[in-house]
């Protein structure tokens, strides 16, 4: 299983769940609150991170669920 980060992104259909570097939408959702529930769920199980993009297309949150080190370096 590759570890690929899911991005949160607009879709003309709602909000979709897209892979890093996927072409394909992963799923699509009617909200953004369902969009992100399946993200976290699916970047928890890869131990990845999740990036949810505003309608702008900027990200607007971050969330790592991987082997971060702790404490934090830096």
């Amino acid at each position: 299983m590759t570890k690929k980060n899911q991005h949160v992104v607009p879709h003309e259909n709602g909000w979709a769940v897209r892979g890093a570097g996927n072409e394909k939408a992963s799923s699509v959702h009617a909200t953004q609150a369902a969009a992100i529930e399946a993200a976290k769920a699916t970047a928890q199980r890869q131990q990845s991170e999740m990036l949810v993009h505003g309608r702008n297309g900027q990200i607007r949150e971050r969330n790592s669920y991987g082997n971060d080190p702790y404490p934090p370096k830096g």
